[in-house]
């Protein structure tokens, strides 16, 4: 899909790879809502990519509440008349092991990472469906393909976004809307200081130096590079 002046609506966009990828597709000429609980965050953000010319909308929303995802989508379609590609990068780990983990943190982070792209999803569809055209672009992990002690419930609900993203793109195919899945590995962000449950053992992973991790930059790039080239999934290598 060609980015400039495409509407994309990137959740999750205050921090991170959702920032990293905010500032690159500002650069490549898209028109950007950016949603985020931190009004704040978002604010400096944009205040940023305007000084750069580029055209920003900041929605401030607690995608683990109902409701809220769709808003960002209906927001996105208020201001701009469209939505061209739907980000659903807002993530939260639990760490514990399977016998230990709180269910209690399950449902929160299965809020977040499932049901809130899911329900994007939804508003999103109908929109891409009169235009025959969009994509929707869903932030799994590489996690999802590991059997990682302590990482099992995060893992899970990336599992479980991965299963909707390649359904969808089955019933979606004649519909002219692409489903991509993109997988980070290790990324150097503060994801681990957010997580719910025993962080220090997510700590203690990301401070290992036999441990590589990317750059939310470097997220960013094959982000854009799913899309701009609409793969059914997106790796961070070849």
């Amino acid at each position: 899909m060609e980015i400039k002046d495409s509407v994309v609506l990137i959740t999750g966009a205050s921090s991170g790879i959702g920032l990293a990828t905010a500032r690159l597709f500002a650069r490549e000429g898209a028109r950007l809502a950016l949603a985020a609980r931190s009004v704040d965050l978002l604010e400096q953000l944009a205040a940023e990519l305007h000084a750069e010319g580029a055209e920003v909308l900041i929605i401030p929303v607690d995608l683990t509440v109902q409701g809220q995802a769709a808003h960002a989508v209906k927001e996105t379609v208020k201001c701009y008349g469209r939505i061209d590609i739907l980000i659903n990068n807002a993530g939260q780990a639990a760490i514990g092991s399977i016998a230990d983990v709180e269910i209690e943190n399950l449902r929160q982070i299965m809020a977040l990472n499932l049901y809130a792209p899911l329900e994007a999803m939804q508003a999103a569809i109908p929109v891409m469906r009169t235009r025959k055209s969009g994509s929707i672009i869903n932030i799994s992990s590489m996690v999802s393909k590991m059997r990682l002690p302590n990482l099992g419930a995060y893992a899970a609900t990336k599992s479980a976004l991965n299963m909707l993203t390649d359904t969808a793109r089955v019933e979606l195919a004649g519909d002219g809307i692409r489903l991509i899945t993109v997988y980070p590995r290790m990324t150097s962000t503060d994801f681990a200081k957010h997580s719910l449950g025993n962080t220090g053992y997510h700590r203690q992973v990301h401070a290992n130096p036999n441990i590589q991790s990317d750059t939310p930059e470097y997220v960013a790039t094959k982000i854009l590079s799913a899309a701009m080239n609409e793969p059914d999934e997106q790796f961070m290598t070849e």
